[in-house]
């Protein structure tokens, strides 16, 4: 369900500069590369929990999230991997990079519906004077 205010939303967001649009898409990835590293300690529990790491899926609580992230590192800090830490930068990366590219379709989704909206209003008004009758999307 369209609403009048995401129509106008639309509109309004369709002529904003792509400069501004460009950074719409960066807090995109920023928010998604935070949201990753928040869920980091659960992300690695899920992937001790699914059998990597140490003593996969035998481990609970923190060291089940500590297995799981030194598994997403590439191993722990003893047998050259990066340990947690390369873990949780590899869940960030991960998030910010699918909230970044989330964020990327979002904005040219909204600019194209925002253009095709113009568009019509525009043809309506030029073939009538009474806009009303048009449905807008």
């Amino acid at each position: 369900m369209k609403t009048k205010a995401f129509v106008r939303f639309c509109e309004w967001y369709a002529d904003r500069s792509p400069a501004t649009k460009a950074a719409v898409v960066a807090v995109g990835g920023i928010v998604g590369v935070t949201a990753g590293v928040v869920a980091a300690p659960a992300i690695g529990a899920a992937v001790s929990a699914a059998g990597f790491g140490a003593a996969g899926g035998t481990l609970a609580g923190a060291a089940a999230s500590s297995a799981g992230l030194a598994a997403l590192g590439g191993g722990s800090l003893a047998t050259s991997g990066l340990g947690m830490a390369g873990g949780t930068v590899v869940a960030a990366a991960g998030s910010g990079g699918v909230l970044g590219a989330a964020s990327s379709i979002a904005s040219k989704e909204i600019s194209k519906r925002g253009r095709k909206t113009k568009r019509a209003y525009q043809r309506a008004r030029t073939k009538t004077t009474d806009p009303s009758k048009y449905r807008f999307e």
